[in-house]
């Protein structure tokens, strides 16, 4: 063993233990602003947050709050971020439990259903988000962008993988079903939230329930063909 530098200055462990005790408040504090972040940004749309009214809503100091993000855009980064985690906690990791084909992408759609439902309501960064960035190059576009086509391109991969195992027909386009069914999300979107239409839930699942109808094999789907 390598003699002992008596020169070392070692931190004392109380000091290190205030140290890790301050670091995980620091996190937990970060987290709590963004938790509520989000809640402002689904009611208000991801342009509408600031720093001001951030802290307003979370009764902290302008500066406490700009000392976790440092910016405005660095805010609404680490919003689209949480929102695109938890998306994935809802959606498409419990998905994975289904088995490779169509049964995982029922299962894809299914939880996607349900958080649309929530969403009804809130309101979703995707979309909005869209709405508020789509001709806006920079860093808060660009998250977006890249957390759609993450998830987009998981759905798209569960079409593939539903063709590989032979549940769709021989020739089914997977890109086309892939936009056919995120196309029934954003019109869901539409008719629920906006236009307030009661039936449009239903409507959604009748679509998907035709896209199967269209795509799928007969004996696979469960469905007979037309």
């Amino acid at each position: 063993m390598p003699p002992t530098d008596p020169t070392a200055i070692q931190e004392p462990p109380g000091k290190r233990a205030s140290s890790v005790r301050a670091l995980q408040k620091g996190r937990q504090t970060k987290q709590l602003i963004i938790d509520a972040a989000l809640g402002l940004a689904e009611q208000i749309g991801l342009e509408g947050l600031s720093i001001g009214a951030l802290a307003e809503v979370t009764r902290m100091s302008k500066s406490g709050v700009f000392a976790h993000f440092g910016s405005r855009e660095e805010l609404q980064i680490s919003v689209i971020r949480e929102y695109h985690q938890r998306f994935s906690n809802e959606v498409f990791f419990p998905a994975l439990n289904a088995p490779r084909g169509l049964p995982r992408v029922r299962a894809l759609f299914a939880n996607w259903m349900q958080r649309v439902a929530i969403e009804i309501q809130s309101g979703c960064i995707f979309i909005s988000g869209a709405v508020e960035f789509d001709d806006r190059p920079g860093p808060v576009r660009d998250a977006l962008a890249s957390s759609v086509q993450t998830w987009l391109a998981a759905m798209h991969r569960a079409v593939v993988q539903a063709k590989q195992e032979g549940h769709l027909v021989p020739d089914a386009d997977e890109a086309q079903m892939a936009f056919e069914i995120h196309g029934l999300i954003l019109a869901l979107h539409y008719e629920a939230r906006f236009l307030k239409n009661p039936g449009a839930i239903a409507r959604a699942h009748t679509g998907f329930e035709n896209i199967l109808l269209r795509y799928g094999q007969p004996q696979i789907s469960g469905l007979p063909r037309r």
